[in-house]
C-alpha cells in the first residue's frame, strides 16, 4: 500500500514542479522532480524492465501528442524548444513520470481499456489547470480546438500505455524476469 500511495502522490509532485516551473521558464524543476520520482518508483518496482519500456513508450507517446498539439499552434508551451514540432523537455518529463502510474495506482486501466480512453478524454483538464493557475501551457482561440486535439491524443495513448503494460507484466515473473525465469 505504501508504494501505491508513492506513487500517487510523487506522481502530482513531479506535475506541480513542471508546471510551476514551466510558468516561470526553467525546465529544470520538472527534469529534476521527474527523475527522482521515476528513480524510485524503478527501485520499489518488482519489475523494472517494464517500468523502462513503459518510459520509453510514454516519452514517445509525448513526442507525439504534444508535438503534434505544439506543432500545430493549438497549445503554446511555457520553456519550449525554439522549433514548436518537439515537445518540451517539461512535457517529457510529466509523460515519463506518469508512465510509472500504469504498473501501480493506475493499473486498473490495463483490463478496462474503455476507461482508459475516457480518462484520455478528460487529460486535458491538468492541461487547462497549467494554463490558468501557472501559465505553463496557452491556448490560442478558439481555445476548444487545442484542448481537443490533445484529447483525442490522450484518448489514443493511454489505452495503448495501459495495453503495453498489461502485456509486458504478464511476460515477466517477479523481479523483472520472464516466465521462463530470465531476466527480462
Amino acid at each position: 500500500m505504501r508504494h501505491f500511495w508513492t506513487n500517487v502522490i510523487g506522481n502530482q509532485l513531479v506535475w506541480l514542479c513542471a508546471v510551476v516551473g514551466a510558468g516561470q521558464g526553467l525546465r529544470w524543476p520538472a527534469l529534476l522532480a521527474a527523475a527522482v520520482y521515476v528513480a524510485s518508483q524503478f527501485a520499489m518496482s518488482a519489475q523494472p524492465g517494464v517500468e523502462v519500456r513503459l518510459l520509453g513508450v510514454g516519452v514517445l507517446c509525448g513526442l507525439a501528442v504534444d508535438g503534434i498539439a505544439g506543432a500545430t499552434g493549438q497549445v503554446v508551451y511555457a520553456a519550449a524548444w525554439p522549433s514548436a514540432w518537439l515537445a518540451p523537455a517539461w512535457i517529457l518529463a510529466l509523460w515519463a513520470a506518469f508512465a510509472m502510474t500504469l504498473t501501480v495506482s493506475l493499473k486498473v486501466l490495463q483490463r478496462r481499456l474503455w476507461l482508459a480512453a475516457a480518462l484520455g478524454l478528460v487529460a486535458p483538464l491538468a492541461y487547462l489547470s497549467a494554463a490558468r493557475g501557472w501559465s505553463a501551457v496557452a491556448f490560442p482561440a478558439p481555445s476548444w480546438q487545442g484542448v481537443a486535439v490533445l484529447a483525442l491524443g490522450w484518448a489514443v495513448a493511454l489505452p495503448l500505455l495501459a495495453t503495453c503494460a498489461r502485456h509486458w507484466q504478464r511476460g515477466a515473473g517477479p523481479a523483472g524476469t520472464n516466465t521462463k525465469g530470465v531476466p527480462a
